[in-house]
């Protein structure tokens, strides 16, 4: 089992099947030493989206369940990254995370939603997973929901 597996097993995270894309693109991009993956949904590990991450922050979506969705999104970002790489020690750094956060136009927390991502990614990865981000709150999301986090990931040769 590699390090993060276990990290993730310490964490109580099983990574779900990967979600497949819902329009004309690809889960992922493996270029040289970057591994780019498309935006996640917090889509659970039964394959969809909750009611508790469907809407809008500001609106029927809290801050902390906004939080969670957040994280999740994380995950499936992980389970598309083992999908692309097969060991997901082959990332040497979390380099970028981008959220988009479905808001009500005067929503303003969205770094602490946001924020929700970007914990857990430094608790899996520690050091290596501190990132740079951008964080943007937006009109729509597919699937009405909350949260969509985006990334790009350094890799091992």
């Amino acid at each position: 089992m590699s390090v993060i597996d276990q990290k993730l097993a310490s964490l109580g995270i099983v990574l779900p099947v990967p979600v497949a894309p819902i329009a004309n693109y690809v889960p992922f991009v493996l270029t040289g030493r970057s591994l780019y993956i498309s935006g996640q949904l917090a889509i659970g590990q039964d394959g969809k989206l909750s009611d508790a991450h469907k809407g809008k922050l500001g609106g029927t979506v809290d801050k902390l369940a906004g939080q969670a969705a957040a994280r999740l999104c994380v995950i499936n970002l992980l389970a598309q990254a083992k999908a692309a790489l097969g060991n997901l020690d082959r990332i040497a750094r979390v380099v970028r995370l981008g959220g988009f956060i479905n808001v009500e136009p005067d929503y303003i927390d969205v770094p602490f939603v946001m924020n929700g991502a970007s914990d857990l990614a430094v608790e899996i990865f520690g050091e290596k997973g501190r990132h740079a981000r951008s964080t943007v709150g937006v009109a729509s999301l597919p699937l009405g929901c909350a949260v969509e986090v985006e990334a790009l990931f350094d890799i091992d040769a």
